[in-house]
């Protein structure tokens, strides 16, 4: 690493990253923190994969906030649906799972002008990253057809400011077509053209030789450092372009390649960013270093420590964030890129788990620009990493002995192929001879399907499955396998379609702009001489609502809380001034912009805009609301304190009849532990210490020890926090959370907490429910109602039901021993007739038949008599067992060498859609076919002849 080669001081990539943020501030610009890698109420996208993510509400006029100048330093992921790099990376310089996204933006404020002038400053100045201007160049929109008989011409404002800031007019190149200078939001809403600026890395960067070409040549020796997006439109379904009144401007400047150009290097993997990282593979894998990435730039293949580095980083921050890895969604995504690292790692010799000392390597390089990464609730990511690595070393063993059972049947065709051609070449006679032969050589092949199922599920590699096929003298679907794969990616896309979100709803968003609902939810349920500001029909807008009809009112202020952060909404209803008749029901509220509340209302007399009302809520309804969200904080907060500071809120709901919280945590909550819980929270409630909510910005909030959840997002002024005081509390407080919701004014008035319920919804994520107060005495008295009926019908007294119930459990246990016994009894008495049933195979019996009024004990006992009774042969039983099939195969000693029962069983098992296998001498195995039993068994005696 050598460093900038104009200005000769050397860029770290954190001094890059915390110079961008300085430059921006100085410029006006709100520093904003990162968000979540998980993103906030965004059906459209797995994982955060933009700087602009965070602002898209601001953006569509959604959202405002209290600043219109931002800069950010954002971590994204781009390794799943639309936007998937996770195939590139290890065979490219600049592809990345994980990278960071530096931007400024503007909403409604400065626009190409200020932009360009910002840009050219902070990438040429001496002052800052002093880029050598003679390795610049920058691009336009060069024009295209944006939609159906729309046509944009070049863009020549953008191009003017570009050169104003001298850059020669041969520098500033348009580039026509949609692909690479014109953004969209989606096919509708804010769309607008972009202008880059790329840096000429030199032939050495050419991935295809080229020693003299010219920009914009896509070798690889012109790479894109920032990308300056105008939202300059707004594209209406028909494709009609109309100028928006307050354009946008968003950019994204990546920190890996400015890194790379600032510190003299062609590869993003050689710049501070990921040398460390690849060091510290190497040495958990045990490799040199040097000689490692030698051997890789001589092979001009994947480099396995380049992936190791970079999917460590995505690893670690994608569960620090609260994903974690499963069978579906993103969850399903990040387990994909942990096992190619461990895949990567087994490749470079590594032969215990790695990855999770990885994890520490990153969290150790990236705390300081991240403290996330090093906070307490963080300190189980390399657990969960480690446990995965273990998960997956057993996935492999079972993802191979599936290849194993699934390459026996179709060997028995090879078997078959060469038995044919050799009874040719002894001249034998043989019927049918070319269409068995053909016959034989077509079921010769492994599907693609199949592979990819282990590929898919088990992690087997694809290179893998071909080289054991292949070893096994059989031939591989390679065509079935990749539409396996696209069928795949389809679904991937497809399921996290999503939702485009339009622009404002007109209707809304006008009057978003001067006016915010005022909420007086959280000290009264009654407001009197509420003004109607809108209401809006199934149509649009209305100026008023029938009886009979359905719509939705905006009030200047109410009472109404409004669904959010798992507190549904709640319920009342509309008067007149006089409160005596009644004049609409309103049976919920929600944001349909930030700041606004529409309540969903049935008319029960005519409602119109600018009257003048009464709000009620349901206040009985909202005090079984409120006991329960108190309820969940006092929840959250006893889990932490017995399970450990690795929980984290992962969902919840605060409705009247109950309390829902998911959590991050990794085992099952045991009885004594749910105890402990709900032990601790009623102590706490019966304290009655008053609740105390606070107002501040989200930062001081956070100093102070407030938490904030997964998945949540915080506007940075104005978060309220609430708190459950205790004194005996190392920092004097029980429970401590940024939350927007209603809360009872002390603890004692939630009454009595009772966990009724725990339980696994995802992988790594636990369920509580509860209830409260009334619920909870509701609760307890449907409990003491089952116990005196089920004493009535025991006829026994409360106290003796348990007692009563466990000689009940005793008796029964004692006749089903009884009746197993009495089966077995019945089995052996098959056994005279069975072995009449022998067939002799050459020169070997084989008894293959069907049984029934037997359990699973029973069959192996009979197969064991069978093989005595024998004294050499070869015995495959199977039953019906509740719906699927038993099936278990025997081999007398002597016969082991020839045939093996557990490949007997695995092929008689694929026949019936089952698996299993055992020892040569003794195998079981299941299936789910019952009406192919009997077919299945008839063809036992052709398996065992063709291994005699």
């Amino acid at each position: 690493m050598t460093g900038n080669p104009t200005s000769g001081k050397f860029w770290s990539g954190n001094d890059i990253r915390e110079a961008f943020l300085r430059f921006f501030e100085s410029k006006g610009h709100r520093r904003v923190r990162s968000s979540s890698l998980v993103p906030h109420g965004d059906p459209t996208l797995l994982f955060t994969n933009a700087g602009m993510n965070q602002f898209k509400d601001v953006f569509l006029g959604l959202e405002k906030r209290d600043y219109t100048r931002a800069t950010s330093a954002q971590k994204c992921v781009r390794a799943g649906g639309k936007h998937n790099d996770l195939e590139n990376v290890g065979f490219t310089k600049r592809h990345h799972t994980f990278f960071e996204m530096m931007g400024n933006f503007s909403f409604g404020d400065y626009f190409k002008k200020e932009a360009i002038a910002f840009a050219w400053e902070l990438i040429t100045s001496k002052e800052w990253f002093g880029i050598d201007k003679g390795k610049l160049y920058t691009t336009v929109f060069g024009g295209a057809e944006v939609a159906p008989g729309t046509t944009l011409g070049v863009d020549e404002e953008a191009r003017g400011f570009w050169l104003e800031q001298n850059v020669p007019a041969d520098r500033v190149v348009p580039i026509p077509g949609l692909k690479d200078n014109f953004w969209a939001m989606g096919d509708t809403g804010p769309c607008g053209p972009c202008s880059e600026i790329f840096y000429d890395m030199g032939p050495g960067a050419s991935e295809e030789g080229h020693t003299d070409c010219k920009f914009p040549c896509d070798c690889g020796r012109y790479v894109e450092i920032w990308n300056l997006v105008f939202m300059q439109f707004n594209r209406d379904p028909g494709g009609k372009l109309t100028p928006l009144p307050k354009p946008c401007v968003d950019t994204g400047l990546g920190l890996e390649r400015t890194t790379a150009v600032l510190q003299g290097v062609i590869s993003n993997y050689d710049t501070d960013l990921f040398v460390p990282l690849l060091k510290r593979a190497a040495e958990l894998c045990g490799k040199d270093f040097e000689k490692e990435a030698l051997i890789e730039q001589v092979k001009e293949g994947a480099a396995s420590l380049r992936v190791i580095a970079d999917h460590a980083r995505a690893t670690t921050f994608l569960i620090t964030d609260g994903v974690l890895p499963s069978n579906e969604g993103r969850g399903y995504v990040l387990r994909k890129i942990m096992r190619r690292a461990i895949r990567h790692g087994r490749l470079l010799g590594a032969n215990k788990p790695f990855l999770a000392e990885m994890v520490e390597t990153v969290r150790k390089l990236m705390g300081q620009a991240y403290p996330e990464l090093c906070e307490p609730a963080a300190s189980r990511v390399p657990e969960i990493v480690l446990a995965e690595e273990i998960r997956f070393s057993r996935t492999l063993a079972i993802g191979l002995r599936k290849l194993e059972e699934d390459l026996i049947p179709i060997a028995q065709y090879k078997t078959r192929y060469e038995q044919l051609e050799l009874a040719k070449l002894r001249g034998d006679a043989i019927p049918n001879y070319d269409a068995e032969l053909q016959a034989a050589r077509e079921r010769m092949t492994y599907p693609g399907e199949k592979a990819f199922r282990l590929y898919d599920t088990y992690g087997l590699p694809s290179d893998f499955i071909r080289d054991a096929v292949k070893d096994a003298g059989l031939h591989f679907d390679d065509a079935q396998f990749d539409r396996a794969m696209d069928e795949q990616r389809t679904r991937a896309r497809a399921s996290w379609k999503g939702a485009h979100k339009d622009a404002a709803n007109p209707a809304f968003g006008k009057i978003a702009e001067n006016f915010k609902t005022e909420k007086d939810f959280y000290h009264d349920a009654t407001a009197k001489d509420v003004r109607v500001e809108a209401i809006i029909g199934k149509s649009g807008p209305v100026n008023e609502l029938k009886p009979g009809e359905s719509g939705e009112v905006v009030l200047d202020r109410t009472v109404i809380y409004a669904e959010s952060g798992g507190q549904v909404a709640d319920t009342g209803a509309f008067y007149d001034t006089s409160g005596g008749q009644l004049l609409a029901e309103v049976t919920g509220a929600y944001y349909p912009v930030a700041g606004l509340i529409a309540h969903k209302v049935i008319a029960k007399e005519t409602l119109r805009v600018c009257d003048r009302i009464s709000v009620v809520a349901d206040a009985e309804r909202r005090a079984r609301i409120m006991r329960n969200h108190s309820g969940t904080h006092l929840v959250h907060a006893a889990l932490r304190n017995i399970l450990g500071t690795h929980v984290k809120q992962a969902g919840s709901l605060n409705a009247p009849d109950r309390l829902r919280f998911d959590f991050s945590h990794f085992a099952h909550v045991d009885t004594e532990e749910l105890r402990d819980i709900e032990q601790q929270v009623n102590d706490e409630i019966r304290l009655n210490t008053a609740i105390d909510t606070t107002v501040t910005s989200l930062d001081n909030a956070l100093a102070s020890g407030a938490l904030a959840f997964f998945g949540d997002k915080y506007p940075e002024s104005n978060v309220r926090v609430v708190t459950i005081p205790d004194e005996r509390a190392p920092r004097g407080f029980y429970s401590k959370e940024l939350c927007g919701g209603t809360h009872v004014h002390r603890v004692g008035d939630i009454g009595v907490l009772k966990i009724v319920g725990e339980q696994s919804v995802a992988a790594g994520v636990r369920r509580i429910e509860a209830v409260t107060g009334i619920g909870a005495l509701e609760h307890y008295q449907q409990q003491a109602q089952i116990l005196s009926q089920v004493a009535s019908k025991l006829n026994v007294g409360e106290d003796d039901v348990l007692a009563t119930v466990e000689k009940l459990a005793q008796t029964v246990k004692a006749l089903e021993k009884d009746l197993e016994t009495q089966k077995r009894k019945g089995a052996l008495g098959q056994l005279d007739e069975l072995v009449g049933k022998a067939q002799l195979i050459k020169g070997v019996k084989v008894i293959a038949e069907q049984v029934a009024n037997v359990d699973r004990e029973g069959l192996r006992q009979l197969v064991d008599s069978l093989r005595q009774k024998l004294g050499s042969g070869v015995v495959a039983l199977g039953m019906p067992d509740d719906g699927k099939v038993a099936l278990i195969a025997g081999v007398t000693k002597d016969l082991t060498s020839k045939v093996h029962a557990g490949k007997l069983i695995q092929a008689l098992a694929k026949q019936l859609g089952g698996s299993g296998g055992g020892r040569p001498d003794l195998a079981e195995a299941g299936g789910k076919d019952t009406a192919g039993l009997k077919t299945a068994l008839q063809a036992v005696p052709s398996m065992v002849e063709a291994l005699l």
